[in-house]
């Protein structure tokens, strides 16, 4: 359709549509076009919002909640894992109350240990050599290097230890290559019950670590009839000392001559109770987690882990630092950390012990020790964790619902990390090459909407962490319950990550309309301001991309091992927008983002990391309540200041992408408080609406 230059603008837009004349490039006509409409419905929005949050509880629960059946010793005959045989030991173990180290219930805690170790030997395959030695250690000084051990010298004397070693008879080089499998038999003093007073029946240190003590004697008794055919020996450590120090360990790295042959360590820990036990530390040497990936059947560990507690943010330490330290040796590190607010308490009950939460354990540690005691040869590599091998031969290893284990070296992860980041960069070089002045001032400010969202929402969520202990009868009222985060944090974070996100949007589209009115093309304003709105909704959507690849860049130099998460969280969305948004020509005017953009761009991000994120948010608001158990020790505020950043900055990092849809789905950013309203109030969330008015 054609008219004369100069002549009135068309008619006003209906539909999805506007329609506007713009230049055709021919002298003296000009062509109509048409613009699609920046409306999006807040209800499809809310939906996708839901939808999400629903995800992602579902990965959660999948991955991290979903346990087999206990089985019976029936079931599990001889040679299998029983859970139900090994609940027996927890609760007799657990039945004899607190047992730190000098107390007469660990005395009576030992010799349980010790008459089930002689029974398993009694009841051994007859091919096969089981040896329980009650090993008395002898005054020693234990010294690390690292965590809580800095600068400390512990010393200790007076320990009792069971040790049981499984050969096969007729391979007596066996007894020279060991596979160490450690947990420890003493509780922590604080499991007792105030002023002494025991209240019957009363259990305590049942996850702590009467669980993992179980676990191993089942254990032992399954290996027991398969050792004839393996080409190393087990030995079982059942350690007392562990918590006065890690006591229990070093002596018998130190002082039995067992020590000598033993070429890899796993220890079996519990920071809480009851879930899956996972992996949280492995390595130096990625030699064990590579043959657990390959045979576990509810394989269940994240990088994570590791690298929180090698940076200190986790204030604990297991025995497998000892092993790595003192020993040189490389191995696995387990823990359960469900219900971890029960941890080094007297709450910590045999109750609380998710059923199949033993014969997850089991069954991946018996599959393991099956595979690698029967390989010709454990890697004879100590000290492999020395400065310069760490970087070069650790592994990188996490879950995928709980069903497979990716694990891949750092060589290759250095040289896939940066391949995605010298594309990424090529790629944004050649935009801003091509876009000019223009593409690049587009691109600080969508850059700087990113800043404004986590300013605002750490800003939100911190403020109200603050005001808590002032308003609340509990330093920490989450801890029973904790959807109450939600409320408190969840939606304060949310909203003020809108906000700083919508105050970058206006910004933006404020600039890019100052550019569309300097341009070539003849436009109206209300069609300047309508293409302003669609080209910042997807500058916006870019800038998380931005977001991601400077983590992943800083993750790559400081070599953390969590750097698959930002490798995802850049390249499903930079490939969903490439496949469905990019064009190569120049000439054509931007449209809304599509649906179909975002949901294959949160795809591959919310299955492989959303389960892990919420863990680490389950532990930290569980470990919260320990910031309550000495008042006056630290401020009250700091625990909820800690739970309330870390929710930030999930929700900043999670929602990037979701929030970029947003700011064309209202009208103006009032009406955007009113959805969350809405949204908050259908779900039930009735803390949110304090922060909602």
């Amino acid at each position: 359709m054609r008219r004369q230059k100069g002549s009135s603008e068309s008619s006003n837009a209906t539909g999805n549509e506007e329609p506007d004349s713009s230049s055709s490039g021919q002298e003296g006509s000009e062509v109509l076009v048409h613009v699609p409409s920046p409306s999006r419905s807040s209800y499809a929005m809310v939906t996708l919002f839901a939808l999400l949050m629903y995800s992602s509880w579902n990965v959660y629960q999948y991955q991290y909640e979903n346990l087999p059946a206990p089985r019976t010793a029936e079931q599990a005959g001889k040679r299998g894992f029983s859970e139900l045989e090994a609940m027996k030991h927890v609760k007799a173990l657990a039945g004899f109350g607190p047992h730190p180290v000098g107390s007469d219930s660990l005395d009576r805690a030992v010799q349980y240990v010790a008459v089930a170790a002689e029974k398993i030997k009694n009841t051994s395959h007859w091919e096969v050599d089981v040896e329980v030695d009650q090993f008395h250690v002898k005054a020693g000084a234990n010294r690390l290097r690292g965590r809580l051990f800095v600068g400390r010298t512990g010393i200790y004397a007076d320990l009792n230890h069971i040790i049981v070693r499984i050969t096969p008879k007729y391979a007596s080089e066996a007894k020279e290559n060991s596979i160490l499998v450690s947990s420890h038999i003493d509780t922590v003093f604080s499991t007792c019950i105030s002023s002494f007073k025991i209240y019957a029946p009363f259990r305590g240190g049942a996850g702590d670590c009467s669980s993992c003590v179980a676990v191993m004697l089942e254990l032992a008794r399954g290996v027991s009839q398969w050792a004839h055919g393996f080409k190393s020996s087990v030995i079982f450590l059942f350690n007392t000392g562990e918590e006065e120090g890690l006591n229990g360990a070093h002596s018998f790295i130190t002082q039995h001559p067992w020590s000598e042959t033993v070429r890899l360590a796993v220890d079996l820990e519990a920071m809480g109770i009851g879930g899956k036990s996972s992996i949280f530390q492995a390595g130096p040497h990625p030699w064990a987690i590579e043959n657990f990936a390959l045979v576990a059947k509810y394989p269940s560990g994240n990088i994570m882990g590791q690298d929180l507690f090698a940076s200190g943010v986790i204030k604990s330490a297991t025995d497998f630092q000892v092993y790595e330290e003192a020993a040189g040796l490389s191995g696995l590190d387990f823990a359960y950390v469900d219900n971890t607010a029960v941890y080094h308490t007297k709450n910590d009950k045999v109750e609380l012990l998710n059923p199949g939460s033993l014969q997850h354990l089991g069954e991946n540690m018996l599959a393991f020790l099956l595979r690698v005691a029967s390989l010709p040869a454990l890697p004879n590599d100590k000290n492999s964790g020395a400065e310069g091998n760490i970087d070069r031969e650790s592994a990188i290893y996490f879950d995928i619902l709980g069903t497979y284990m990716i694990v891949y070296r750092r060589k290759f992860a250095n040289m896939l990390h940066n391949s995605v980041i010298m594309q990424s960069l090529l790629i944004w070089i050649m935009s801003l090459v091509m876009g000019g002045f223009p593409a690049a001032v587009s691109l600080a400010l969508s850059c700087l909407s990113v800043v404004l969202m986590w300013v605002v929402s750490l800003s939100s969520s911190v403020l109200v962490a603050f005001i808590l202990p002032s308003i609340s009868l509990s330093a920490v009222p989450y801890i029973a319950s904790p959807w109450i985060v939600i409320g408190l944090f969840g939606i304060p974070s949310l909203l003020g990550a809108l906000a700083g996100q919508h105050i970058g949007f206006l910004l933006l589209q404020k600039y890019l309309c100052h550019t569309y009115a300097k341009g070539e093309r003849t436009l109206s304003p209300s069609i300047q301001v309508t293409l302003a709105k669609l080209e910042a909704e997807r500058w916006i959507f870019k800038s998380g991309t931005i977001q991601w690849l400077l983590i992943l860049i800083l993750a790559n130099y400081y070599k953390v091992g969590s750097s698959y998460i930002p490798l995802v969280w850049l390249a499903t969305p930079a490939f969903s927008y490439g496949l469905l948004e990019a064009t190569l020509s120049p000439l054509r005017l931007p449209k809304p983002l599509k649906f179909a953009t975002l949901l294959i761009a949160l795809s591959v991000p919310t299955v492989v990391s959303a389960g892990a994120i919420l863990r680490i948010i389950g532990v930290l608001i569980g470990t919260a309540v320990r910031f309550d158990r000495n008042p006056g020790g630290v401020p009250e505020w700091l625990g909820n200041v800690i739970v309330s950043v870390v929710v930030a900055a999930a929700v900043c990092l999670m929602l990037v992408y979701l929030l970029s849809y947003v700011h064309l789905s209202v009208n103006s950013f009032k009406s955007l408080l009113a959805d969350s309203r809405k949204f908050a109030s259908f779900y039930g969330i009735s803390d949110a609406r304090i922060f909602l008015q």
